[in-house]
């Protein structure tokens, strides 16, 4: 009886409830682009980027011109890689960490695309990705481009204190990937269709340690997630892949034991971003995070698993802090945030395939 009761509720729950957006079928990731840095290209996944660059200045002045730059590359490599032009794209969706998203706002003005400017801290590429596929399967925009990234040196002096001062870091710390990623969604057909997004709501378990993000998005995380399986009827195990974006290793555990205690057992088939970004070689304490981590990593190892059919169902949950330097000094808890993105593989369907490129660790 019990059963049944938590069956009719959950239908009723999916009957009435929009957090859940299911596609018509009309939205497709046609291709992607990933650049990381020196550091991310020594990691476990250096195969899969499409390039990996040894001068994280990239012959820039300052780390905040360097990200503008690295942005710019990865939406024209998403580009050449899909074959398209700036031309035939409608729409660029976008953001970054740094103050108004300078980064994604300074790219846009370069490339004169129409610009959707998002934040959502490192759940930005799934929340962009969401809104680009909805545009384009209610035939609102035919191409469009979803990107984001992050640059550990100018995240550190915005959120936390400038390399120069040399502070210790704690072990719950994360560290901010340099590089990012970038997504052409398309109306044309193509071997990977976005199934259905869903919004995260802000969920806030009273962590105020901003060296501690993982504890503070994991809830978040989970409620997004347990929605997701809620609305679209759907068990953990029946996806290939689930894939959150930073939690980190500690942020992790956590996700799992509170998706446990709601009924949800994360099994093999589930990973974190910032812990697949790097090795135990490298001193990065509880692995990797900010907003390009999920981007890189979405269109370099887990774009690849779904071309090649290994992974024939996939939930992207990216993962934001929603906190800022300011609320931070004033002693305020750390708002996170989660959306996800459904990926399902089409078959061998015609699809313009990846052009090579020259890894230069």
């Amino acid at each position: 009886l019990a059963q049944l009761c938590v069956a009719l509720w959950r239908c009723l729950f999916r009957w009435w409830d929009m957090q859940t957006i299911t596609l018509k079928g009309n939205a497709y990731l046609m291709e992607g682009y990933s650049m990381v840095g020196p550091l991310e290209g020594k990691g476990p996944l250096k195969d899969y980027f499409d390039f990996c660059f040894a001068d994280d200045t990239l012959k820039e002045k300052t780390f905040e011109k360097a990200e503008r730059k690295l942005l710019k590359n990865i939406i024209k490599g998403a580009m050449q890689k899909a074959g398209t032009d700036i031309g035939q794209i409608d729409f660029l969706f976008g953001g970054d960490l740094l103050n108004q998203i300078v980064s994604s706002s300074y790219a846009a003005r370069d490339l004169e695309l129409p610009f959707v400017g998002l934040y959502s801290a490192c759940a930005t590429m799934a929340e962009s990705l969401a809104l680009g596929a909805i545009f384009v399967d209610n035939n609102l925009a035919k191409n469009v481009i979803a990107a984001t990234c992050t640059h550990f040196s100018s995240a550190e002096r915005q959120y936390r204190f400038p390399l120069e001062l040399g502070n210790q870091r704690p072990p719950t710390a994360q560290w901010t990937i340099t590089g990012g990623g970038a997504s052409v969604i398309t109306s044309k057909q193509s071997k990977i269709k976005i199934k259905a997004v869903t919004f995260g709501k802000v969920v806030d378990f009273g962590i105020a340690d901003v060296n501690n993000m993982g504890a503070a998005m994991a809830p978040a995380a989970a409620d997004t997630i347990e929605q997701h399986l809620i609305n679209r009827n759907l068990k953990v195990g029946d996806f290939d892949f689930i894939a959150t974006g930073d939690l980190g290793k500690l942020g992790s555990e956590i996700l799992i034991d509170i998706m446990e205690r709601k009924g949800f057992v994360m099994g093999k088939n589930y990973a974190d971003c910032g812990c697949m970004m790097f090795d135990k070689t490298e001193r990065v304490f509880m692995g990797g995070s900010g907003a390009g981590c999920s981007a890189s990593i979405l269109n370099s190892y887990i774009l690849n698993k779904l071309k090649t059919g290994e992974f024939k169902r996939v939930l992207l949950v990216s993962t934001g802090a929603l906190m800022s330097t300011t609320t931070s000094q004033q002693g305020d808890t750390i708002p996170g945030i989660a959306h996800a993105v459904e990926f399902e593989y089409c078959g061998n369907l015609p699809s313009n395939e990846p052009k090579k490129e020259t890894k230069n660790v």
